[in-house]
């Protein structure tokens, strides 16, 4: 007889644990009320004349109680029930010793694993993740009701940062109004930091802002170099007005004011990059920035902010050094460079920075591209017009601001009325759904999938309701940096967040996973075959879309579907999946599943088929989506670059190419470092195969992991297809299927 064990597990049948669990029970009442060892034999034979080929161990503790209580033994009965109550408080009471005794030792593989830019060896990451657990500890055993827990637990749904949801006060990802803090002054840590007049000085306070904003929140934040580039001009004012107080000719005032400012430009951008790796949150590890380069974004400091864009190209382009010396990629900050008219076409003023933006993404695999005249398409406030702004974190994106007729709620400075407002918004927290899970549990029954996807699809929906609830108890204090000072708002003291948690002005996302297993379930086919496959896809990501519309609509919470980044839950729900369905060919043998609605890693297609077609669900992913190509070195064919950018900028919204930077440092090779069958990094010039001296660079869910990554996710790197051919013998670089498909679009 097999027993199976409260977490699942299953194990052999020992009688002496029942003996021995009565006996304890025995010696804590009179001997008069206790049971005879020959008693206990029979309880015990009375357990095994079942017959069972298992048996749940509640079930044969309640055996045990009714077999007490025939035999009148009603006090050893109620000590056995309180033994057995004791044990199971002991149990819930003590889940997080043993995952913090491991992530210390460095024995937990989901620790050591869990965040590809975190060092789990590191005492500011341990730190960070012994909070972790005790949050997600707290989390589960009070916070969350008992069918939330247990939908996480079996891969159903993902709670995404119960590591962080014990502390009320923490939400996602934002866009940092910098602009006003800058602009209007700001306070950190109880220091009043007043508006600066020199770049230089802008950009040492913009790290010190970024890093104290990383430590109040747990996702991703953004920055926008327009913010920065008025000060640019003030540093130049400022050398004008020394020269020509030395009595410089005009001509000389103007040569070397700008020598002196380029100069500043160049250390205020190093000492910007040097900062951000340099620093470290309470999260253990550098702020999760995002840097936009949007030129649209202004016409006073257009030349100015293309001085910084330029000056950030040149230097991510060099690199960072690592701890021998040589220059490799830093994984943040993640680069959004944003494609317009003025920067797009040959003759365009800014078609400079394009380029040098097309060999900074094949050098160093940044930065990521958004279309401005796609993002126009897409996003339209409340008054019709059509606006652009950059992702929060990774791939985050805010709804088109519906606050305009509410006026200033969060108090900004730099506030404009009329205008769509969207630095100094944010996101509240991410529920996943797993939809090839919905599929499974439907067994390919239409009627049942749409049943099954609407109760799991409420589920998400209480779990989130729960993330809103928790937020919506937070008053302006328990952020001074976030809620008072200006980076999302300028709230009273004691003030209350609850209003800017509905009317649109933050977000609160309904994420998905794997819809390439979900159709190819239920369809047999892939949702790439533009045929039964795509329109079974996009009918069920047009459903997800309508759930957050009807829940927007009855709670006033800007709900938006959100492709999700997992990173170590794609691992986490391919083993849940192969658990409850087995291993089923071309759906559970892999161990990992599709991020959002990618076209699965290991699926033979070209660069530009492969956008066009994403781009169609990129629409119906309004609250977060990226999509990417695989490249080979494309250092010495910019032209390619330069073709997929402009590709980009008609046809998708946000977009990046995955190109490899990699290094060992054993041997000083400077190609893809590979990795072998058995899922192991190594160099495949000398051999090395020590994570230690390996710097190794890789695209994970939209941004940049340099500290290796589960065995899921490594899996997923592995069957990576490129999408693009850099084979010489083809004249214009792009894939000979691409050249197909190009002859049939004829």
């Amino acid at each position: 007889m097999k027993i199976v064990k409260r977490d699942g597990h299953i194990v052999e049948y020992i009688p002496t644990k029942i003996s021995t669990a009565i006996k304890k029970a025995n010696m804590e009442v009179p001997e008069e009320d206790r049971v005879s060892d020959t008693q206990i034999k029979n309880i015990i034979k009375y357990i095994e004349n079942k017959n069972k080929k298992r048996m749940l161990v509640e079930d044969i503790q309640d055996i045990i109680e009714e077999r007490l209580m025939a035999l009148g033994k009603y006090a050893l009965a109620k000590q056995y029930i309180t033994y057995r109550y004791t044990r199971e408080l002991v149990r819930k009471s003590n889940t997080t010793d043993l995952s913090i005794k491991e992530l210390i030792n460095g024995e937990n593989e989901y620790w050591n694993t869990e965040n590809s830019n975190k060092n789990a060896t590191v005492v500011t990451t341990q730190r960070d993740y012994i909070a972790g657990i005790t949050s997600t500890d707290i989390t589960r055993r009070f916070l969350l009701p008992e069918d939330i827990v247990k939908a996480h637990d079996e891969g159903i749904i993902h709670f995404h940062d119960a590591d962080y949801f014990a502390q009320n006060a923490l939400f996602n990802c934002d866009l940092i109004n910098l602009d006003d803090m800058l602009q209007n002054g700001t306070n950190i840590n109880g220091v009043m930091i007043e508006k600066p007049h020199r770049f230089l000085t802008a950009m040492t306070i913009a790290t010190q802002i970024i890093t104290a904003v990383s430590s109040s929140q747990y996702g991703g934040c953004t920055i926008t170099l327009t913010h920065l580039a008025p000060f640019v001009r003030s540093s130049k004012e400022a050398y004008i007005k020394k020269y020509k107080k030395r009595g410089f000719k005009k001509t000389d005032v103007e040569k070397y004011a700008m020598e002196d400012l380029k100069k500043e430009i160049t250390d205020g951008v190093q000492t910007f990059q040097y900062q951000i790796n340099s620093m470290t949150t309470t999260n253990g590890q550098a702020p999760f920035l995002s840097v936009c380069m949007y030129l649209g974004e202004t016409d006073e400091y257009k030349d100015e902010l293309a001085m910084i864009i330029e000056e950030f190209l040149n230097q991510r382009i060099e690199g960072m050094k690592n701890e021998k010396g040589v220059y490799i990629t830093p994984a943040f900050p993640k680069l959004l460079y944003v494609l317009e008219e003025d920067n797009i076409r040959e003759d365009g003023k800014y078609y400079y920075l394009t380029k040098l933006a097309a060999k900074c993404t094949a050098k160093r695999m940044v930065p990521d591209y958004i279309s401005e005249k796609v993002m126009k398409e897409m996003k339209v406030n409340e008054d019709g017009g059509r606006d652009c702004y950059p992702c929060m974190g990774c791939r985050s994106f805010l709804t088109p601001d519906r606050t305009m007729h509410l006026g200033n709620i969060a108090k900004a400075k730099n506030y404009v009325e009329g205008k769509g407002k969207y630095y100094g918004r944010f996101n509240q927290g991410v529920v996943t759904i797993n939809l090839p899970d919905v599929a499974l549990s439907s067994n390919k029954d239409m009627d049942e999938f749409w049943k099954i996807f609407d109760e799991r699809l409420e589920l998400c929906h209480r779990a989130l309701q729960i993330r809103h609830k928790r937020l919506s108890r937070v008053t302006s204090d328990v952020a001074p940096i976030i809620w008072q000072h200006g980076a999302i708002a300028r709230l009273d003291k004691g003030e209350s967040i609850h209003e800017l948690l509905h009317h649109g002005y933050s977000t609160i996302s309904l994420g998905y996973a794997g819809l390439y297993e979900c159709v190819k379930y239920m369809t047999g086919h892939s949702h790439t075959d533009n045929g039964v496959g795509k329109e079974f896809g996009l009918k069920v990501m047009q459903h997800l879309n309508d759930a957050c519309e009807k829940w927007k609509k009855a709670e006033d919470i800007d709900y938006s579907v959100y492709g999700t980044p997992i990173e170590s839950t794609t691992y986490k729900f391919a083993k849940c999946l192969q658990k409850r369905f087995g291993k089923i060919k071309g759906i559970t043998d892999r161990d990992y599943i599709t991020n959002s609605y990618h076209v699965p890693v290991f699926e033979e297609i070209d660069a530009f088929t492969k956008l066009k077609l994403e781009s169609e669900f990129q629409k119906l992913s309004p609250g977060g989506a990226v999509s990417y190509i695989e490249t080979p070195n494309l250092q010495n064919n910019l032209d390619t670059v330069m073709e997929v950018i402009k590709f980009i900028y008609n046809n998708i919204m946000y977009a990046e190419l995955n190109t490899k930077s990699d290094y060992c440092q054993k041997c000083g090779y400077d190609g893809e470092i590979l990795i072998d069958d058995n899922l192991e990094w190594y160099c495949p010039n000398c051999g090395n195969r020590d994570h230690a001296t390996l710097n190794v660079a890789r695209r994970t869910c939209g941004y940049i992991g340099t500290n290796f990554w589960n065995k899921g996710r490594t899996e997923e790197i592995k069957e990576r297809v490129l999408h693009i051919d850099n084979k010489d013998d083809d004249s214009d670089k792009v894939s000979k299927k691409e050249k197909s498909s190009k002859k049939k679009d004829k």
